[in-house]
């Protein structure tokens, strides 16, 4: 074998490339499927595949410091009598504690509370550090129902009910038995030290009618004040948000397959769900059709990385968008100053794979106290609100070049596609024509 790892006159087969046969002779050897943390690894059509268009004679851009392109956002306003006034379109998604160590948490309440966001609790629960540090809190109601307390619904600003989520539509995640503290196992009421799967399905309704009771049954609980949010993961996303409307909800959440997960099964990573891409557009008609739209807020997930990501997809329609991996980035996770201490347990800086195994050097994703120990969560938000703070002001300076005086004036007019695939997904034509696959064409 050269250094190369190629040797010559040899061909290496697509179908069975040196990865799937590694992967074949791993599951032989240990008669297990691979767990690992992060979303989807494999190329799928994004928002890198698509361009705005920005103003020239035929449009008339705005100048960059001397008009105004608003950013604000008013989460639950379709019943909730408090709705959730945030001053920019990005909020972090739901991150356990569990998943995520206690200054993490706090930490991402920091970053989201200094430029005026939300943040959201995540599967097992509510930690004081959390609500503390957080002005703006969202607390998911999750099949699990691990640490689920009427109390805290109370406390919270606002309510989310998971149904899904877009790495593992249709399952549930894992919490390896090492990342199950003391505090953790209080707080979900598990044994310490075990391994657990949260359940893939709520436990007290199966349909959108039963949905419904349990959304009005939220709303009594909090005298009808918090929004309420329903998640589903991208998967026949047009059925799923229309029903989620009609269930009573006032916020959908739509996560796409390049949405993260603390930890479930490589298989459902790679091959359940679709991409966030169709599914903006998917979740935009489905509201659209039923006179909705802005009325019942979209915030979208699954793959955002920068301003440039933000602003498509509020073109393409949504109100708002979540990040969750990128936050965990952003605050120090995967950094190339820690590479010898992620070399040391079998990965590197720059890659995911063990982010569920619990021994994150930088702090974050661990129960380890003393790896905790060492994560600060004062620099961790100040970290956060920066990276917030670039997302938005990316976001505007293309929403100025296109001629918005609010990100939300974005629309999908404002786009063109790079590939036929993402031309179809998102409904916008390809570069240079006026051509949208599949529409008047047979399905």
């Amino acid at each position: 074998m050269t250094t190369s790892g190629w040797e010559p006159g040899l061909r290496e087969s697509y179908l069975y490339d040196r990865n799937v046969i590694a992967e074949i002779q791993r599951a032989a050897r240990e008669g297990i499927y691979d767990i690992r943390g992060f979303g989807a690894k494999r190329r799928l059509p994004h928002f890198d595949d698509l361009l705005l268009l920005g103003a020239s004679i035929s449009r008339y851009p705005l100048e960059g410091y001397r008009e105004r392109c608003g950013t604000d956002v008013v989460h639950g306003t379709r019943y909730a009598t408090k709705p959730l006034a945030l001053k920019l379109p990005v909020t972090i998604a739901g991150m356990s504690f569990g998943a995520l160590s206690a200054p993490a948490k706090e930490a991402l309440g920091r970053g989201a509370s200094e430029v005026g966001t939300s943040t959201t609790t995540g599967d097992g629960g509510m930690t004081d550090e959390e609500r503390l540090s957080s002005k703006t809190l969202v607390y998911q109601l999750l099949p699990s129902r691990y640490g689920m307390n009427p109390d805290d619904l109370r406390r919270a600003d606002a309510i989310e009910v998971v149904v899904g989520q877009g790495a593992k539509p249709g399952g549930g995640g894992m919490l390896l038995g090492h990342k199950i503290s003391d505090r953790v196992a209080e707080m979900r009421d598990l044994p310490r030290g075990i391994d657990q799967r949260s359940a893939s399905r709520h436990p007290d309704w199966t349909g959108p009618d039963d949905l419904e009771i349990k959304i009005l049954e939220l709303r009594e609980i909090t005298d009808w004040e918090k929004p309420v949010f329903v998640k589903v993961g991208a998967t026949r996303t047009y059925y799923d948000v229309q029903l989620a409307v009609k269930a009573g909800a006032d916020v959908i959440v739509v996560d796409g397959m390049q949405g993260g997960t603390a930890a479930t099964q490589d298989v459902f990573i790679e091959h359940a769900g679709i991409p966030t891409l169709p599914a903006v557009r998917l979740a935009v008609q489905a509201l659209t059709e039923l006179g909705m739209h802005r009325r019942v807020q979209l915030i979208v997930s699954g793959g955002i990385r920068t301003g440039a990501d933000v602003a498509k997809a509020l073109a393409l329609g949504a109100d708002a968008v979540s990040i969750g991996t990128a936050a965990l980035i952003a605050m120090g996770d995967n950094s190339p100053e820690y590479d010898e201490q992620y070399r040391a347990l079998g990965s590197a800086a720059g890659f995911y794979d063990d982010w569920q195994a619990g021994y994150d050097p930088v702090g974050i994703s661990t129960q380890d106290d003393e790896l905790a120990g060492a994560f600060d969560p004062v620099v961790g938000g100040r970290r956060l609100a920066n990276y917030l703070r670039v997302l938005t002001l990316e976001a505007q300076t293309l929403a100025r070049a296109c001629g918005k005086s609010h990100v939300h004036n974005l629309e999908p007019e404002d786009l063109v596609a790079l590939t036929v695939e993402a031309a179809a997904m998102a409904g916008v034509p390809l570069a240079g024509t006026n051509w949208i696959p599949g529409v008047g064409e047979a399905r």
